[in-house]
């Protein structure tokens, strides 16, 4: 199946999606679609989101969904797996689900190695709520809450992959892709259902885009992307390439 083909397992009833124009949630969960097709897990896969802009997320597939309260996506995807140990979890939010309110969850999660998937799209505001900061704003972005621009004393971005690679069990997986590169980000979520398949934690961030938030052109957006976001967060295999440096 060509990489740029409608995954089997989108909704059709859905589409076009509830997204704002630009926004990259609709690109990562096609990278998903695309992933569950080729390993063929749509009768065995569950999808839980997160509040925000992932909620709209939750009729997007043809197998079961459901929105969870906002930071208890990841809790709710374990109940589940350990509950029927034979379906395949994916829990998926943004960066202030995943970072913010919810981080206590993601950090348990990695340190137990719960046998999930989870999907974090980092678009370095509060979306849903307006643009405030997230903990991914970068330093110097202008956002509702920082009007000249993120300062030093908010603390550092957060770097979710490479904090939890301190804690991960050697067989996790860890990465982060980039709605930039479609390809490559639905290798990297195909990676992290194998690796939960074989048993493992597995979390993938994916770089995304809110030009509505973020203000900006569609080149411009772009721009912040690409020029931006990906050079602060570094796209590729945070665990496996931890793994073979050691």
């Amino acid at each position: 199946m060509s990489e740029l083909s409608m995954p089997h397992c989108w909704n059709r009833e859905s589409k076009p999606h509830r997204f704002c124009p630009g926004c990259g949630h609709g690109l990562v969960l096609k990278a998903l679609g695309l992933a569950v097709d080729e390993l063929g897990l749509e009768e065995r896969l569950v999808f839980a989101c997160d509040i925000g802009c992932s909620l709209l997320a939750w009729d997007f597939f043809t197998f079961p969904c459901m929105q969870t309260h906002h930071g208890r996506t990841i809790p709710v995807a374990v109940g589940l797996k350990r509950a029927s140990p034979d379906l395949v979890a994916v829990a998926y939010m943004g960066d202030g689900g995943g970072y913010s309110i919810g981080l206590q969850h993601l950090f348990s999660a990695a340190l137990r190695s719960d046998p999930i998937t989870a999907i974090l799209v980092n678009n370095t505001v509060y979306a849903m709520t307006g643009g405030q900061m997230a903990p991914t704003t970068l330093p110097g972005q202008k956002t509702e809450t920082t009007p000249f621009g993120r300062e030093d004393e908010t603390g550092r971005p957060f770097k979710g992959p490479e904090t939890l690679a301190a804690v991960v069990q050697p067989q996790a997986y860890l990465a982060r892709g980039t709605v930039a590169r479609i390809p490559q980000l639905k290798k990297m979520i195909k990676r992290a259902l194998e690796q939960q398949l074989q048993g493992h934690f597995a979390f993938v961030e994916a770089l995304s885009t809110c030009p509505t938030n973020w203000r900006t052109s569609a080149a411009d957006t772009w721009a912040f992307l690409e020029q931006k976001m990906s050079r602060y967060y570094r796209p590729g295999e945070i665990a496996a390439a931890a793994r073979e440096e050691s």
